[in-house]
């Protein structure tokens, strides 16, 4: 795989390390950019659409969490997540917030390169709109979704709903799971607000195909995409 037209932006604060792990990217053939802090990111992947960032928790400005929840609302790029501490990773994982991967430091870069080798050659073999779930079918950059070829007009918050259950589909969120995931701004909302949603979108897609239930609630936990 040719890496000359892949771009990997590193969001780390600490200029040594952002500097030797940009070094070993280059070695390999990518093109970088380097920022060091939380408030650049979200512009610059909109003008510049890199390949895959490497993301860093802890940021000046604005934390890697925060950042991660605004990509995802209009972006599927590949993200890997870098943290000092290993329980911060066994909380993200927790939190299923569908990163890429995770690091821990101190790191190797040459694992680093490696990892981001393998997640651009996953990325490669599948197909820019997201094949999903018995015929679910989601494209991520234009924000548009179709069942059994056939349009769902949704709304933002519904898509991004359905975008979280087609990553993981038979797997039971939480309302609070969904809150956390859907609203990347911290607004207040409550679980009658996701039902609605859950509502809503459900209906749609049953409109599109009767015979499927799918999205199923599970009495006491919450809800799961199951076509």
């Amino acid at each position: 795989m040719n890496y000359q037209d892949k771009t990997i932006l590193i969001v780390e604060d600490e200029p040594a390390l952002a500097s030797v792990l940009c070094e070993y990217f280059i070695q390999s053939g990518f093109q970088t950019h380097i920022i060091d802090n939380g408030q650049e990111v979200i512009e610059w992947v909109k003008n510049h659409q890199p390949d895959l960032l490497i993301l860093d928790l802890m940021l000046p400005q604005r934390n890697g969490l925060d950042i991660y929840r605004e990509l995802r609302t209009f972006s599927q790029v590949p993200v890997v997540m870098a943290t000092a501490r290993v329980d911060e990773i066994d909380r993200l994982l927790g939190l299923e917030l569908g990163a890429d991967d995770y690091i821990c430091k101190p790191y190797s870069p040459r694992e680093v390169v490696i990892r981001v080798k393998n997640i651009l050659r996953r990325s490669k073999e599948g197909n820019p709109a997201q094949q999903g779930y018995a015929g679910l079918q989601i494209d991520e950059q234009k924000m548009q979704a179709s069942l059994n070829q056939q349009t769902i007009i949704l709304t933002p918050a519904e898509f991004r709903l359905l975008s979280v259950f087609n990553k993981h589909p038979e797997q039971v969120f939480s309302r609070e799971q969904l809150m956390t995931l859907i609203y990347s701004d911290g607004r207040i909302v409550t679980d009658r607000t996701i039902d609605s949603h859950i509502k809503n979108l459900r209906k749609k897609m049953q409109d599109v195909a009767p015979e499927s239930e799918c999205i199923k609630s599970i009495y006491g936990i919450g809800y799961k995409l199951t076509l």
